[in-house]
């Protein structure tokens, strides 16, 4: 067993250099989107249960919030970049979040191609963190334009308005996810956890080969999965 302090003082730094590395990615400017949900889902590969989830979230908030600041401190005619900035930044967590939740979703579908079955209750447990995952990510949303001043306060709170009126990337994926947890666990009922395979461990290994590249896209992944099992 892991010793807990040096779990918690390795979680601390991994958020510490999480928050410096999107701040840094806003101030430069450059693939803003593309960066941050590339950050977000190394972080979510090391851990991902709800309390992680929240400090993942609000590390990214944070450093969003600190990196505009430099390019609106110098000059007024940098306020149009620095508002896409914040658009960019939150698109691309919202995209990583969804990424985790579509990641779940094949991980459940890749062990049932190889008849492997896990436990009814990681299962009752992974869904109940993912339901609760868009409101996790709204809610931080929330917070962090209350924390905010100025122009990135009045853009975060637009962002959260839009969200809830038109949705976001994560609660469309998990409206398919959830159904996919709903099917497996009706098949699960209350079986033992087979062939040692973890849901958890599944995702984050998922989650690794998106966050390097490794996988382009997970629909050509499920794609190719379900051509196999035809074959």
């Amino acid at each position: 067993m892991q010793n807990e302090t040096g779990n918690n003082v390795s979680n601390s730094n991994d958020i510490t250099k999480l928050e410096a590395e999107v701040r840094s990615a806003v101030a430069q400017g450059d693939n803003v989107q593309e960066t941050v949900r590339r950050l977000t889902l190394t972080a979510l590969s090391t851990q991902h249960d709800l309390e992680s989830l929240r400090r993942i979230i609000t590390a990214v908030m944070q450093g969003m919030r600190e990196g505009v600041q430099q390019p609106l401190q110098q000059a007024t005619a940098q306020a149009h970049t620095a508002q896409t900035q914040i658009t960019n930044a939150v698109a691309g967590l919202d995209a990583a979040l969804a990424q985790l939740a579509e990641a779940s979703k094949l991980a459940l579908e890749e062990a049932a191609g190889r008849a492997q079955k896990f436990s009814h209750e990681e299962l009752s447990h992974a869904r109940a963190d993912l339901e609760s995952l868009e409101a996790l990510f709204l809610d931080t949303l929330q917070v962090s334009a209350s924390a905010a001043k100025g122009l990135v306060a009045d853009t975060l709170h637009d962002l959260v308005s839009h969200a809830k009126h038109n949705g976001t990337a994560v609660g469309t994926q998990l409206k398919d996810t959830l159904t996919t947890f709903t099917q497996q666990m009706t098949v699960a009922g209350h079986a033992q956890l087979d062939a040692g395979v973890q849901l958890t461990h599944a995702t984050a290994d998922l989650l690794r080969k998106i966050a390097a590249g490794v996988l382009s896209g997970l629909t050509e992944r499920v794609k190719s999965s379900s051509k196999a099992k035809d074959d």
